[in-house]
Parts: structure tokens; sequence; C-alpha cells
């Protein structure tokens, strides 16, 4: 995830893009994360895609979420490989005997 972070920062730097704010980025990781649930109440559940309704693959949308909380990770100096290795860390403990 280190490599996707610097990628990420470096097209930043390199079209001249600021990060947006702390708001705005939650606002796009909770709109990519609506598409995803979308496309899975379209796969799973009951709601039919309407035919004039683009194409969408679970990969992109898992992408788009991660671009949007690495760039929020990016203003705020989180290295996500950390950030997921203490995430596994936690639920392996925490959920040992859980299931």
């Amino acid at each position: 995830m280190n490599k996707g972070q610097k990628d990420i920062d470096s097209w930043f730097k390199e079209v001249s893009f600021s990060y947006w704010s702390p708001h705005e980025m939650l606002a796009r990781v909770t709109e990519e994360v609506g598409e995803l649930a979308r496309l899975v109440n379209h796969e799973y559940g009951p709601k039919v895609k309407k035919s004039t309704e683009r194409e969408q693959e679970f990969s992109d949308e898992i992408g788009d979420i991660i671009f949007a909380l690495a760039c929020f990770a990016n203003t705020h100096n989180i290295d996500l490989d950390k950030a997921l290795a203490d995430s596994l860390e936690k639920s392996k403990n925490r959920d040992k005997d859980r299931f």
C-alpha cells in the first residue's frame, strides 16, 4: 500500500493538485462506499439495475475506496501498510475464539 500512497502523492504533485479538505475526503470515501453498496445490492440483493446504468466491477469500486482512503492517509501522515497490519493484529487477538 505504501507504493500506492507514494504514487498518488507523486501524481498529485505532478499535476499540481491539492488534496481535498478532510471533510471533502470523508464525503468522497462515503460516496465510493455507496457505489460499492449499490453494486452489491444489484448483484446480491433485490435491487434491479436500470438499463441506463453503467457497468460496474467490484475491483473498480474497491479501488476507488482505497484511492480516497490513501488521499486521506497521505494528508495525515498515516502509513497504510502499518494501519492495515495493526488492524489485522487487533482482529486476530479480538476474534481468535469468536468464530
